[in-house]
């Protein structure tokens, strides 16, 4: 292959990659700005990892009703009340209609763990004490079931911590 068409393979790569980034990032922000707000219960673990500094290992509440019955990834359909504080309705069978007041959110089964949208948040060190109030997630969640961690809630769903100002 001569020069040219090297540089001409490796710019067109370069551009390929560059948008599937911006679409994504277009993507993650349509999602930040049109989601429906859903408050998930948080089921806090260790916060502390010797290795990776301070986090909060998370578990939402609705990932533990799903159960070890499911085998593989899927969504759960949560009801979101007048606060968008949601619970688990059922798990979600393809073709089903949703309510108005359900979101469906997808979750991911992980050595026989559910996990919805992440299974840590990290933050700045000696900072623990900020989240320690913390009792639910605040997600964003899109048509598709796709969701995005936006902050943490105390129990009168006030943001704590410095994810979201």
């Amino acid at each position: 292959m001569n020069r040219k068409a090297y540089i001409g393979v490796v710019l067109g790569a370069l551009a390929v990659l560059l948008l599937a980034v911006n679409v994504t990032i277009y993507q993650r922000e349509n999602l930040l700005s049109e989601g429906q707000t859903v408050m998930l219960a948080l089921a806090p673990v260790d916060p502390r990892s010797l290795m990776q500094g301070d986090y909060m290992a998370l578990r939402f509440e609705v990932a533990r009703q799903v159960g070890k019955t499911e085998a593989t990834d899927g969504y759960v359909v949560v009801k979101r009340d007048a606060r968008n504080v949601a619970t688990f309705n059922r798990v979600y069978r393809d073709g089903e209609t949703m309510a108005v007041d359900e979101s469906r959110i997808h979750y991911r089964l992980r050595r026989n763990d559910v996990r919805i949208v992440t299974n840590a948040y990290f933050f700045q060190e000696g900072t623990a004490a900020a989240y320690a109030t913390a009792r639910f997630g605040e997600l964003r969640v899109a048509d598709n079931g796709v969701a995005l961690l936006v902050a943490m809630r105390d129990k009168d769903l006030k943001v704590v911590g410095g994810l979201k100002k």
